[in-house]
């Protein structure tokens, strides 16, 4: 079945819309005196409320040129990412899951992750209040859902939360020192509640992969050796975006690569 063209091109402004809001998310969720829904979207720097077409998802920002019309100071190229990350994930869910249920739940999960990605990179935090409730939001959605059942999502929420924490638990009784936050944990467990226990495998290989490249470069870079902090929240959250879309090919080569034979 062809998803029709102009569904996806509306899903694709929504999705660049609902970027705009995640913005404030980003910036305001890790503050915990600050609303993310009062007062209305202003620049940060002059605090000058922001007109109606200077809140056009990536428009507005090529429109000003990447600086506030008020104050002139440079505007984060986090806003513009954001809101075309997310306009393209969710063209990307609707060609993939047509108009169906799952894509309006992997929509939030999506969201919910390019949150995460965004303030761990800035804060090295993955807030409670996202993935607390994304572990249960998953597992309900696992309820309706006709991409995985309630049995897999309770393995995988379960399962997530467990692997982390032996991790990091080793870790700890190995060097006295904590070497993976909770919320890492957490997030493990609200990506196996929603995608269920098959994806854990290729999230768990393919973050740690990625983020073992990425940390010895950083070590590389900024000269601390052992001392060199980097969030794994990204690249979690990243792996488990791969695997929304690709989990029948990738489940495939893993069966070809456990068995040597045609599934």
């Amino acid at each position: 079945m062809i998803t029709d063209p102009i569904l996806v091109i509306i899903s694709a402004i929504f999705g660049g819309i609902v970027g705009s809001f995640l913005n404030v998310v980003i910036l305001r969720l890790p503050d915990p005196d600050q609303s993310i829904v009062f007062p209305a979207s202003h620049c940060p720097r002059c605090s000058a409320a922001l007109h109606w077409y200077e809140n056009i998802p990536v428009i507005s920002y090529l429109f000003l040129r990447g600086r506030c019309s008020h104050c002139q100071v440079s505007i984060s190229l986090q806003y513009p990412l954001v809101e075309l990350m997310m306009a393209l994930l969710a063209a990307a869910l609707m060609y993939t899951f047509q108009f169906t249920i799952a894509t309006a739940g992997y929509f939030l999960f999506c969201a919910a992750l390019l949150v995460i990605i965004f303030i761990d990179i800035r804060h090295q935090i993955i807030p409670d209040v996202i993935s607390l409730p994304g572990i249960v939001l998953g597992f309900l959605f696992s309820l309706v859902s006709p991409t995985v059942t309630w049995q897999n999502s309770l393995i995988g929420l379960l399962a997530g939360g467990g692997v982390l924490y032996a991790v990091a638990l080793f870790y700890f009784l190995l060097r006295k020192v904590d070497g993976m936050g909770g919320g890492d944990i957490k997030l493990l467990a609200m990506i196996g509640a929603w995608l269920g226990w098959q994806s854990l495998p290729f999230v768990i290989f393919t973050s740690s992969f990625s983020g073992t490249i990425v940390g010895l470069i950083a070590m590389l870079y900024q000269k601390k050796g052992g001392r060199t902090r980097i969030p794994f929240g990204p690249f979690l959250s990243l792996a488990a975006i791969a695997y929304t879309f690709y989990s029948e090919n990738i489940l495939y080569f893993f069966h070809l690569y456990l068995t040597g034979q045609w599934p």
